[in-house]
């Protein structure tokens, strides 16, 4: 659930010449939230950027159950929520929501928020570079090491945006407990010991449960972009 590795989509590029599907009145309330998310999130970004002298471009959302074709190839709901850098949109699958509660025990509105504002994580960090840099990695062996410190950068930008949205969205405690929650229970750790029964540390591109909560932590706390650096840290202190 983060960037994607183009190398892991099934099928071709595409111009993204998929068309949008029709969101059912079971779906509605739910694309409506994500939108206004997506919205909220345009607002910190703009001003985060201009802070610091720069222009933020939204990002475009697409909604899609089942598959979908993205400019980094095809996509499906197994993937989770994810960005495509290539056609610069966050592709959401509403029926993550379900999986997030029943699957991973992490209900709630803000839970779902935290995930649609890591993926628009990625987007700033496509924005100022990191995420070419770090694809430049490619190949390289510890490029693991690298897509953890860019995946625990996009929860920190998520906890950036949670700390602009308290007033906007009339946040309180229990809503950063369900943002915790969900970066608990999608740590690289957690995942492994819930599909294979082991954890497999040097496999880990996400980060750890720890270390995905710390990291929003941070970003709560801080709410500047600039405070966000998980690549000048040793790898063992993130």
């Amino acid at each position: 659930m983060g960037l994607v590795d183009p190398s892991m989509l099934l099928g071709g590029a595409s111009s993204g010449g998929s068309v949008q599907a029709a969101v059912s009145s079971q779906d509605e309330e739910r694309y409506t939230f994500v939108k206004v998310v997506m919205k909220g999130t345009e607002e910190v970004w703009s001003e985060e950027f201009n802070r610091i002298g720069r222009d933020y471009e939204f990002p475009k959302l697409r909604v899609y159950r089942g598959r979908v074709r993205t400019a980094c190839g095809d996509g499906s709901a197994d993937m989770g929520p994810f960005y495509c850098p290539g056609d610069q949109k966050v592709y959401i699958d509403l029926s993550f929501y379900d999986e997030l509660a029943e699957t991973f025990k992490s209900p709630g509105d803000f839970a779902q928020a935290y995930v649609i504002a890591h993926e628009v994580g990625h987007h700033v960090q496509k924005l100022l570079g990191t995420s070419a840099k770090v694809a430049a990695m490619q190949g390289k062996p510890n490029y693991n090491e690298y897509s953890v410190r860019l995946e625990l950068q996009a929860d920190f930008y998520a906890g950036v945006w949670a700390k602009h949205s308290q007033k906007t969205f009339r946040l309180d405690q229990s809503d950063m407990e369900e943002a915790m929650r969900a970066a608990n229970a999608i740590g690289d750790d957690a995942i492994q010991q819930k599909i294979q029964g082991r954890v497999v540390p040097h496999s880990f591109t996400h980060g750890t449960s720890a270390q995905r909560m710390r990291w929003f932590s941070k970003g709560l706390a801080s709410g500047k972009i600039e405070d966000g650096d998980t690549f000048t840290k040793a790898y063992r202190d993130l």
